[in-house]
């Protein structure tokens, strides 16, 4: 696969993640300033690997809303 085509799943990708990231119901997520900056998609499209920034003190606390979220984001995506 092109390397082109790769590049706009990612944005595509990274698009509907930070969409999705503000529709999480866990307290530890919503509300919170937690931002998409970049994903990167495997060749083959099986894998994401998704990185994030988020304001404030509870950082950690955030990793893990995320984390306990996956499910959920996944399905949305």
């Amino acid at each position: 696969m092109a390397n082109y085509r790769r590049g706009r799943i990612n944005d595509e990708v990274q698009k509907e993640l930070a969409q999705i990231v503000r529709e999480v119901k866990d307290p530890r997520v919503s509300g919170k300033m937690v931002c998409i900056t970049a994903v990167e998609v495997a060749p083959d499209l099986k894998n994401a690997k998704v990185f994030y920034s988020a304001l404030g003190k509870e950082k950690k606390e955030i990793a893990k809303g995320l984390k306990s979220s996956a499910g959920y984001i996944r399905r949305q995506l």
